[in-house]
């Protein structure tokens, strides 16, 4: 079977399922949306999955794009002859699938999709249940994700749902590599058993809620000196971050590692004495799993309407 699997841009989500599609005998070919400013995964593709150059995939997507994608999209088709495509988010990727005609069509929901951009405008209703409406099988991660995807006429048959997990043998308590790891990432980074350091991994985006977690921590640093704040990634919030920590005098309390890879990412987990997320959306997140695989108490938000975040 050939099977075309196209996503948003390359995560560590992407990664894992083509890792899978790729112990598989089906030909599996990965087919990029956007490239947005900063990278999300620092692994390679599994050496078995073919990349399509299009004209897709490497800026960032606007809507006035549509017509070009569109186009090109259903010259990969014609080359590719998938037998199946497994696309989304549901009113990007999917819609565009959707648009060709082709079929069969396995949209996945990213969360978000359905969370909050669902319900932004009559037009995203309109595109979510088009892509909706025209798949096959719908995958989703809770079942917050299937009630909203039936709300939009998604028949409860035909979606499946399960969660994100992580690599158990990776994220772990202790790192069975090297039991005796020194220096200890807190000595490194100047941090030692005297301070409480909080951990926030999440994209520094508005979703993510990571301008409360700053504001938050700028008025608890001021009272409680002893508090670091680990604030690992970037994004299109950089300037506000720092600007509220200036702003409130606790910039030294806070490390800034940037974007950290997956093989380093356990010892920050292990590093901290407290996970925290705001998130605004969230479904089974992968980083809150891996936080607590990791054995790193947890504080996040309570997303609205969501049961199971």
């Amino acid at each position: 079977m050939r099977i075309l699997y196209f996503t948003r841009d390359y995560t560590t989500h992407d990664r894992r399922f083509l890792t899978a599609l790729a112990e598989t005998d089906h030909e599996v070919s990965y087919l990029r949306l956007e490239r947005r400013g900063h990278q999300l995964e620092d692994r390679p593709l599994p050496p078995e999955i073919e990349q399509i150059s299009w004209s897709g995939g490497q800026t960032p997507f606007t809507w006035r794009d549509i017509p070009r994608l569109y186009t090109d999209l259903k010259r990969v088709i014609r080359e590719v002859k998938p037998d199946v495509i497994q696309a989304g988010p549901l009113q990007t990727a999917a819609f565009l699938v959707a648009l060709t005609g082709f079929e069969p069509l396995i949209s996945m929901s990213w969360g978000y999709d359905l969370l909050i951009n669902a319900e932004r405008n009559a037009a995203y209703r309109w595109v979510t249940r088009f892509s909706l409406n025209h798949s096959a099988i719908m995958v989703g991660d809770c079942d917050t994700i299937r009630q909203k995807a039936i709300s939009f006429g998604m028949c409860d048959d035909y979606i499946v749902t399960f969660p994100w997990g992580v690599e158990i043998d990776h994220y772990t308590p202790q790192d069975n590599r090297f039991p005796a790891e020194k220096p200890h990432l807190r000595e490194r980074i100047g941090m030692d058993d005297d301070f409480f350091v909080l951990l926030s991994t999440r994209a520094w985006e508005p979703i993510y809620g990571v301008d409360m977690i700053a504001r938050a921590f700028a008025k608890l640093a001021i009272e409680r000196p002893y508090l670091r704040l680990l604030m690992l990634g970037n994004g299109s919030q950089a300037g506000l971050l720092r600007k509220v920590f200036i702003q409130a005098g606790v910039l030294e309390q806070v490390y800034f590692p940037g974007q950290i890879s997956g093989a380093e990412l356990p010892s920050y987990y292990r590093a901290a004495d407290l996970y925290v997320s705001a998130s605004h959306s969230d479904g089974s997140s992968i980083s809150l799993l891996e936080a607590m695989a990791c054995g790193c108490p947890v504080l996040v938000s309570i997303v609205a309407s969501q049961s199971n975040a």
